[in-house]
């Protein structure tokens, strides 16, 4: 497309400002600080921008030395979604454990520590909390980063997530508006659709986003649905009825309204990311995401270029490429006051104990939590994570004492998480017991390789939503049925029946449950 702006005029500032890009490398490249300083206001990082915190901290410093109250997003939700710690897997545990555990204290402390190590390093807005409802167990997205599927219980963690991690002077972007929870499409790859009848749309997808804007959530994400109750001809995204009058304008909202990635198949494919950049401003959205898999300058002077003009042929009106601007510019504004606040000390600290003690076990049988908090030095999300797991013995159960073989049935990461996030308990039990082996299996045939590969170790069975894949189960009985004694590790959706010698349901994959699954595979 042919350059069409100068990069000064008011109009190309408001096209800028209302983009949200990301870009290559650990440190910013010339022309995303040339943009800042024509009117980009914010930038997106992603796991390919990481290597370290004390990076990601200069990093930013580079990019305020050009604008200072640019705004600095990332996808941090911690849990299986992690940016920060994408090579080492995340500190705290996702929201899918906070809510097995459903202490809202916990999870507001875990949300303002996030926040408060995104902060150090100069990251002022999350994409996070996700609010979804997991009403479909067989969501191939969502998952464990729901809090779970009672509406109730989403809620209210919602908005503890929000409270906390805006306590830490980081605006928080509850998502994806209006719920993306009752799908069994990834909108990574496809546009998926809710059938859902309007009264419970009202009762259940909604709850968590009216309690996250009485929790006074900073910013909401949009999801890329179809909702034909809400409106049957265009996705969430691009709905001036699902932007502007249900979320504005029925549930008060008057933050920020971002899209989730432009990119993705269910606008890309079907729109056209600079089509579905005009649309989702003219609908209602103030922000556009691009730059998951679109990380270009090229990419950024599209769509200003399409912006600007959609308001010179009229499709755009040009106060609602201003109202959006603005909207970025009061986000920019409210992070740097907040900032400002958290480095005198005069914010509001989450309530709640940072060192929570554990919650009872449920029956001799079916452990509610094994792990303790007796420390008073352990980090919150170790806390959460060992207070997250289920533990359920078997007639064969014993610790594992001994160096044992662990066998990751490994399926296909959606793109949410990606795969370069490890995970699994491997890595933990080779710290415990030196010279545990591991494989990775997928497929048919899995649970028969992995037991020639383990020869007469003890086998640790580590699976990530066993009841969505079929290979997965199968892979399981086979072990179960030949080795009796074989511990197993749910690191997903604990939806299958409890089995093997001892079941360990962590909620979700992050370091930290990796570490707490560890602890309780060895009787620690």
């Amino acid at each position: 497309m042919t350059t069409i702006a100068s990069g000064t005029d008011t109009l190309t500032r408001d096209a800028l400002a209302v983009l949200q890009p990301g870009f290559t490398g650990t440190s910013a490249p010339s022309w995303l600080l040339r943009r800042l300083g024509e009117g980009l206001a914010s930038v997106g990082l992603f796991g390919r921008n990481i290597a370290s915190p004390g990076q990601v901290a200069t990093l930013t410093a580079q990019l305020r030395a050009e604008r200072d109250d640019v705004l600095v997003a990332i996808d941090e939700e911690g849990g299986d979604v992690t940016r920060l710690e994408v090579r080492t897997g995340s500190s705290f545990p996702g929201n899918h454990a906070l809510g097995a555990v459903d202490d809202v204290a916990l999870t507001e402390a875990v949300a303002h520590e996030l926040g408060r190590r995104l902060a150090a390093c100069g990251v002022n807005f999350n994409w996070a909390p996700a609010a979804d409802i997991n009403s479909d167990p067989g969501n191939p997205v969502i998952g464990v980063r729901s809090f779970g599927a009672d509406t109730a219980l989403v809620a209210r963690h919602t908005a503890a997530y929000v409270s906390g991690l805006q306590s830490a002077g980081v605006a928080a972007c509850t998502k994806h508006f209006p719920g993306h929870g009752d799908t069994a499409v990834d909108s990574h790859h496809a546009m998926p659709r809710i059938d859902a009848e309007p009264s419970v749309l009202e009762s259940r997808e909604l709850a968590p986003f009216r309690a996250a804007v009485a929790a006074g959530s900073r910013a909401v994400m949009s999801a890329h649905i179809l909702v034909p109750a809400l409106d049957p001809a265009r996705p969430a995204t691009l709905s001036r009825r699902v932007l502007t009058g249900l979320l504005r304008e029925e549930l008060g909202f008057d933050g920020l309204i971002v899209t989730d990635g432009m990119e993705m198949q269910a606008i890309s494919a079907t729109y056209g990311i600079e089509r579905g950049s005009v649309l989702a401003i003219a609908a209602g959205a103030d922000a556009i995401c691009v730059g998951g898999g679109l990380a270009d300058e090229a990419t950024v002077l599209r769509l200003r270029d399409a912006l600007v003009t959609a308001v010179r042929s009229g499709e755009l009106p040009e106060e609602r490429l201003a109202d959006a601007a603005a909207r970025v510019r009061a986000l920019a504004t409210w992070t740097t006051s907040a900032d400002a606040a958290t480095q005198s000390g005069t914010s509001t600290p989450p309530h709640g104990s940072l060192s929570p003690t554990p919650t009872p076990t449920a029956t001799a049988d079916s452990a509610g939590t094994e792990g303790s908090a007796d420390s008073a030095g352990t980090e919150i999300g170790l806390v959460a994570a060992r207070r997250a797991l289920t533990v359920t013995r078997g007639r064969h159960y014993a610790p594992v004492t001994e160096a044992p073989y662990v066998a990751a049935f490994t399926p296909v990461a959606n793109i949410a998480v990606g795969d370069e996030t490890p995970w699994g308990v491997a890595a933990e039990l080779r710290r415990t017991l030196p010279g545990t082996e591991t494989g990775s299996f997928t497929g048919e045939g899995a649970g028969a390789e992995a037991l020639t590969a383990a020869g007469s170790r003890r086998v640790v069975a580590v699976v990530r939503d066993a009841h969505r894949h079929a290979w997965m189960s199968e892979a399981l009985d086979t072990l179960i049925a030949a080795r009796p004694d074989t511990v197993v590790v749910e690191m997903g959706l604990p939806q299958a029946p409890p089995r093997g010698a001892l079941h360990i349901a962590t909620h979700g994959a992050a370091r930290v449950c990796g570490l707490a699954a560890a602890e309780a595979v060895t009787g620690a």
